[in-house]
Formats: C-alpha cells, structure tokens, sequence
C-alpha cells in the first residue's frame, strides 16, 4: 500500500470511528448493561430463572429444587428483583415469583441457543 492509498485507507477509517462514536450509547448506559449481564453471571441465579421460564415459583418450591436453603434462595431473589428480573405477586401469606417480563425470557432463550450451537 502506498503512502496516498494509506493516508485515504486510515481517513476511511476516521469516518467508521466517527460513526461508531456517534451512535454509542452513554457511559452510564453502557455501565447499566454490564451490570445486568453481571446478574447472569451467577450459575444460581441462572438456575433459578430458568426454572420459572414456564411458571412462577415460590421460595419453597425453588430452594426444594435446586436443592438450596430458603435464605440463600431469598438472597438471591432480591438480587433478581433489584434487577427487575422477577417480579412477585402475593396470595394470602404466600409470595410467588415469576420472569419480569418477555425480555428476560428472551434474553435466556437466546443464551441457551447460543450455548447449545
């Protein structure tokens, strides 16, 4: 490559970078996104979102199946909650959670398809 081909290959360039910069979200933005995906990061977590993919559990029922203590379930579902991953609904004395809306179902079922490639 020569020197002029260079110099019109690197200004070329400066416009992708300009465009790119131009569409990129805001620092705080970008920042709130890392964050969530740092809620994913946890296989527990995981493990009890996907077991309310088709219906909405109480404490009990997801400590009974993935074998966990009440408490370490509670935790972690306020995390979730904090989040706004699940969202809880109250019947009487009992608390049940669910998946906070079609996105979070979304966003596992691409990552499962992902991983399963």
């Amino acid at each position: 490559m020569g020197e002029t081909e260079e110099r019109e290959f690197l200004a070329a360039r400066e416009d992708v970078v300009k465009k790119v910069l131009e569409q990129q979200p805001d620092d705080e933005i970008l920042y709130d996104l890392a964050e969530l995906f740092k809620v994913f990061g946890d296989s527990t977590r995981i493990k009890i979102l996907y077991s309310m993919f088709e219906t909405e559990l109480c404490v009990n029922d997801i400590a009974k199946l993935l074998n966990l203590s009440q408490s370490s379930v509670s935790h972690q579902l306020r995390i979730l909650k904090s989040s706004k991953l699940v969202k809880f609904r109250r019947e009487g004395k009992s608390i049940f959670y669910s998946l906070d809306d079609e996105h979070v179902r979304a966003i596992i079922s691409m990552g499962m398809e992902h991983v399963e490639e």
